[in-house]
């Protein structure tokens, strides 16, 4: 399972350039006490950086920008140690697949994971405290990783619920034993969001001209045991709800649909697929007193905290 990671590791080593692949050891974050903890793990993995280049970065230091990137740093370190470990899970599972990038893993939040340097951070969001915190929070759970039956599991995460977490079948079509829709008691700036379209806006998104008033257009709708929209009919179209929110690019699939004098009006709650771990459910979690372990164990139903090893 472990033979991608040998293979690149003794690669970048060798500072090896192969066709099209340049392996080289990545710069190293700006000293901490905390950091110093995080980089003596040396496990490597390949990163596409935007400038085409495959880097060797030690995987602690790369899950350190992730979170950085993904989740505030404001957010209780606890919730910023789940974030850590399923950063880190994902991440591995990944570069063990080898699916995407040559077998890396990018810095695009729009096919891997969001990523920001530290230099970046300081530069446009936060403080050195709070990048200590995170530095901390990567250290306090170096290596541990989510698994499912001793398998990395595919820990996909998210911003915000909605109330409730999506069945992984709901939304990709595939069923996980572990990515199954639970409650997320949650708050967060992304609920009760509305986007409106003017009927004839409404139109062209869906690539069709509708008859009747536009209060007939909207048929019967079924919802998802995770409490979003599995159906609508649409004129004489039946969408899913993942079709709808693509064409209307809504923040998630929890959503009502209201008729007004001029529009069409989506009020949405919740951000994201909403499969795995929900960022501001693990915040409210952590608030009210859970751990990073049980924050893990309530959104990855069924699996256990375990050690990476590359051996």
């Amino acid at each position: 399972m472990k033979a991608i990671m040998k293979q690149f590791v003794q690669s970048a080593v060798m500072t090896v350039v192969l066709p099209g692949m340049l392996f080289s050891s990545s710069e190293k974050l700006p000293q901490t006490d905390q950091l110093e903890a995080v980089v003596c793990q040396h496990t490597w993995i390949p990163v596409l950086k935007e400038d085409g280049r495959i880097v060797a970065m030690e995987l602690e230091e790369y899950i350190s920008r992730v979170v950085l990137g993904e989740m505030p740093a404001s957010f209780d370190e606890e919730a910023l140690k789940s974030q850590a470990v399923a950063a880190r899970t994902y991440t591995l599972q990944m570069v063990e697949e080898g699916s995407r990038h040559q077998g890396a893993v990018c810095t695009d939040y729009r096919c891997c994971q969001s990523y920001m340097d530290p230099e970046e951070y300081l530069h446009t969001r936060g403080t050195q405290e709070h990048l200590d915190k995170v530095f901390e929070a990567v250290a306090d759970t170096a290596g541990e990783v989510v698994c499912y039956d001793g398998e990395l599991i595919c820990a996909t995460y998210f911003a915000s619920a909605g109330g409730y977490t999506e069945d992984a079948r709901e939304v990709w079509g595939q069923s996980y034993p572990y990515l199954i829709s639970v409650s997320s008691p949650e708050s967060s700036v992304y609920d009760d969001k509305e986007v409106r379209f003017s009927f004839q806006e409404f139109q062209d998104r869906l690539g069709t001209a509708l008859k009747g008033a536009p209060e007939s257009w909207f048929g019967a709708v079924t919802y998802t045991v995770g409490g979003g929209v599995d159906s609508m009919r649409i004129g004489q179209t039946r969408y899913s709800g993942v079709e709808i929110r693509g064409i209307f690019g809504l923040r998630s699939t929890v959503f009502q649909v209201e008729v007004t004098e001029d529009s069409v009006v989506f009020r949405t709650d919740g951000y994201g697929h909403r499969v795995g771990l929900s960022q501001y459910g693990a915040e409210a979690m952590a608030v009210d007193g859970y751990s990073y372990d049980q924050i893990l164990s309530h959104y990855y139903q069924g699996t256990t905290l375990e050690t990476y090893r590359d051996d």
